[in-house]
């Protein structure tokens, strides 16, 4: 398997007080989070809870109606997504979004070219072998995107996403579509990122996928976070595991 290069710099990734509103309905009512450098942290819950949202906060898709999102403690609320990703933040999506009729490596491409400033088409192509290597995608990678599976194609997102080397990166379901292989592959590369400083927050449903590579849980329940803080504390509340609708 290739060897990650080393991430930038550790970077933590901070929500204060994120409220987001639609109409009548208060999807995200008041979230502090932190996601830190060297860290795996997992946001859990029951469909609607308001993870994506936030999820969708946190990288610029969408703005709080209130609160702070921080970035190395640079505070990038207002900033969009693009300009978010120019400072070291990624995200996959819980939807698969991939260019379908770009091939396998122009895909992963599109992300070793959001680095800041202007990459060296050199490091591009650099970093674009490096991610397919991570994910065992070589030998698919002329390819069409669009002619792929749908565990495949999961892996060709996260590619991207780390083709640009994040400093924090935001993943929404990523083992969701993976067959036992190709968990395992991401569970050894999520892993490896962490060890070299990267920060790390997930989205995922499988509790043993949480319970294995999670530090830290964070429990959400109509927009609120109701319990944070160790995996094996937070998973071994039998409420938490109730409302959320997975098992241990």
């Amino acid at each position: 398997m290739t060897t990650p290069a080393p991430p930038a710099p550790p970077t933590r990734l901070t929500a204060r007080g994120i409220i987001r509103r639609y109409g009548g309905i208060e999807a995200v009512g008041g979230v502090d989070l932190v996601a830190p450098p060297g860290r795996i942290t997992a946001l859990i819950g029951p469909n609607g809870a308001g993870k994506s949202t936030l999820f969708d906060c946190l990288a610029g898709t969408v703005r709080p109606d209130a609160g702070r999102v921080l970035l190395g403690g640079r505070d990038v609320t207002r900033l969009a997504a693009h300009r978010r990703v120019r400072l070291g933040l990624a995200r996959t999506f819980q939807q698969i979004a991939v260019f379908p009729t770009l091939s396998v490596a122009d895909n992963v491409r599109v992300g070793a070219e959001q680095q800041p400033g202007r990459p060296d088409p050199r490091v591009v192509t650099e970093q674009t072998a490096r991610a397919l290597g991570l994910f065992g995608l070589q030998d698919i990678a002329a390819e069409p995107a669009g002619a792929q599976p749908t565990g495949v194609l999961r892996l060709v997102e996260l590619a991207r996403a780390l083709a640009g080397r994040p400093r924090v990166l935001l993943l929404d379901e990523p083992a969701a579509g993976l067959d036992a292989t190709q968990t395992a592959r991401l569970v050894t590369v999520l892993r490896g990122l962490a060890e070299r400083g990267m920060a790390l927050l997930l989205v995922e449903h499988d509790a043993e996928l949480v319970a294995e590579l999670a530090d830290s849980v964070y429990a959400m329940a109509n927009g609120k976070v109701v319990a944070s803080g160790p995996t094996t504390t937070v998973l071994a509340n039998p409420r938490i595991t109730q409302a959320w609708g997975g098992s241990t």
